[in-house]
């Protein structure tokens, strides 16, 4: 029996879904997929799961092996590696295609989960499995009303971390509108402290301003993710999508940026942020690791709200979601039943804490029962709350696959002084034709 899952939403919780988690979880040993047999130590049955080989993803994918294994010793778990980047997405869709993937395996959830053929690749979730999985999240692994996959790792927000010292000094609130956001902005340039933290030494960064401004996008008009999938919108001539650009534009013609914008990566962004010379950073939160290796005592001084649009009403925050795990068609029999509840485990309380135990959570679980440790960074609260009072919607590209991908230098330009806001986006709109072209998406 499967879940009806809540058919997605540009405004809501109810429209959330996971997505891009930055980097795939990980794994500890390569081994041959498909290859181990059904019978495992003691008569019990083995199977593979294929997940990152990165550190960060081995030590997480290991903790939760070692946990589940302890608590089903029937079954032993093997982890199986694959690269980082097109270089891991290309290997994940051939061994789908081939019916070779592993009995496990995780991927990114949302629009890219579509783009691997669930109905055709895919086993369906039960009940049974995806019970604690937060309705939120649920549109973002599912086809209709059938689930195919559990969140992995927390969800996380595009927004602002800011210096709450800086803004306790000068007697500032967090702001709702951008109006608010811009005298903020003000009072601390007049302090003689850098408003706004760029760092497009790291070009990626330049972006937030525009992706982390979607919330307020689909705020004003819930179709519109539709409707620029379908060719029927564009940032270059709607004033909602149309404003992230033009924030970006005024935080440089204003000078609120920090004097070595052009050049700084985000862990210098990160010490000017915790050291007081900037105080508020677009950014997202789960970057919330370079802070605390930047300075390990700035997890209760840095906070973070969402980039505010022109109404408090509708504040909320621009989140990602993260990926998730799924079981392919090619997993039968009692290996199929042994991935079935792998994946239950990793979502349920026990995997979450096998995952804190591993790396310290920058956002929610999305699994109910899971709770963050009273110990996380003010960031992680911050966004957290958000969460709790249902004030967040995905981001764009949980919601559609156009993406061009220019966006980055186009918000440098803009961000720079170089191109208008009006120009950069209109040149944005170019560079995601040729994208939706290549989809073959209807409509372009």
């Amino acid at each position: 029996m499967t879940r009806t899952a809540p058919h997605p939403r540009t405004t809501r919780a109810a429209a959330l879904v996971v997505a891009l988690a930055l980097a795939p979880l990980a794994a500890c040993s390569a081994g041959s997929l498909g290859s181990s047999s059904d019978e495992g130590g003691e008569g019990g049955t083995t199977i593979t799961w294929l997940t990152g080989s990165d550190e960060t993803a081995q030590a997480t994918a290991t903790s939760i092996v070692e946990a589940f294994e302890a608590a089903n010793p029937d079954i032993t778990v093997e982890l199986d590696g694959r690269p980082a980047g097109g270089e891991g997405d290309n290997l994940v869709k051939t061994r789908l295609q081939t019916g070779s993937m592993a009995d496990v395996f995780d991927y990114n959830s949302g629009s890219l989960f579509q783009q691997i053929a669930p109905e055709k690749n895919l086993a369906p979730l039960g009940e049974d499995v995806i019970g604690a999985v937060d309705d939120t999240y649920l549109p973002q692994v599912s086809v209709g009303d059938t689930a195919y996959g559990v969140p992995y790792g927390t969800a996380f927000g595009g927004g602002v971390m800011y210096n709450r010292d800086v803004y306790a000094q000068l007697g500032l609130q967090v702001p709702k509108t951008w109006a608010e956001f811009a005298s903020n902005a003000e009072a601390i340039k007049a302090a003689g402290i850098a408003p706004v933290v760029q760092t497009y030494g790291e070009t990626w960064t330049s972006q937030l301003f525009v992706l982390g401004d979607f919330h307020n996008v689909a705020a004003a008009n819930p179709e519109w993710a539709e409707q620029y999938t379908a060719n029927q919108a564009k940032y270059a001539t709607d004033p909602a999508a149309l404003a992230g650009f033009q924030h970006l534009q005024e935080a440089h013609e204003k000078g609120w940026q920090n004097a070595d914008f052009a050049s700084a990566k985000v862990e210098d962004g990160m010490r000017a942020l915790a050291a007081g010379e900037g105080a508020m950073y677009p950014i997202l939160s789960a970057n919330v690791t370079t802070l605390l290796s930047a300075d390990p005592d700035a997890g209760d001084r840095i906070g973070f709200f969402a980039l505010p649009g022109e109404d408090a009403a509708t504040n909320g925050l621009t989140a990602w979601y993260p990926n998730a795990v799924y079981v392919p068609k090619s997993t039968t029999g009692a290996k199929l039943e042994a991935a079935e509840k792998l994946a239950a485990f990793i979502a349920s309380p026990d995997g979450c804490e096998a995952q804190t135990q591993a790396a310290p959570p920058t956002g929610p679980y999305l699994v109910e029962g899971c709770e963050l440790p009273a110990d996380v960074p003010q960031v992680t609260k911050d966004v957290s709350a958000y969460f709790e009072a249902d004030a967040q919607s995905p981001a764009l590209e949980f919601l559609s696959p156009v993406k061009g991908p220019a966006l980055e230098q186009i918000t440098v330009e803009v961000g720079s002084g170089i191109r208008p806001a009006a120009d950069g986006a209109a040149l944005y709109d170019q560079d995601v034709e040729k994208q939706a072209q290549q989809l073959g998406l209807e409509g372009w």
